[in-house]
């Protein structure tokens, strides 16, 4: 399946949980169960905005990862999703500050509670 497609499937919201579960890795998809609640979004959306926030935010080193992983991949697709989303989390999770956790996403909203949401 081509990335594209994957990206389209997570706008239906039972599509995204399935797409989610079939990379094979049950803590991520509850990590991002997790995220989503805290933004506000659902599980899709956080899916799909984690993919843009690492196409407008990650270093040339995550590219470099992403090449890497993709490299060694059965399904890149699959490989791209999964780790687009663990930077995402990660991300999330590193700038979440102890005093205000709902202001620390990566998507630079401003604590808004929303990544991609005016």
């Amino acid at each position: 399946m081509l990335l594209g497609a994957l990206m389209t499937e997570l706008k239906d919201e039972a599509a995204a949980k399935a797409t989610l579960l079939s990379l094979g890795d049950i803590m991520l998809v509850n990590e991002v169960e997790a995220a989503r609640l805290a933004h506000d979004e659902s599980l899709g959306e956080y899916a799909a905005g984690a993919a843009q926030r690492f196409a407008h935010l990650a270093s040339d080193e995550d590219w470099l990862k992403l090449m890497t992983a993709l490299e060694n991949s059965k399904s890149p697709a699959a490989t791209c999703l999964a780790t687009m989303v663990r930077w995402s989390l990660l991300r999330d999770a590193r700038e979440a500050a102890p005093a205000d956790a709902g202001a620390g996403c990566s998507c630079g909203a401003g604590g808004t509670a929303s990544h991609d949401k005016p």
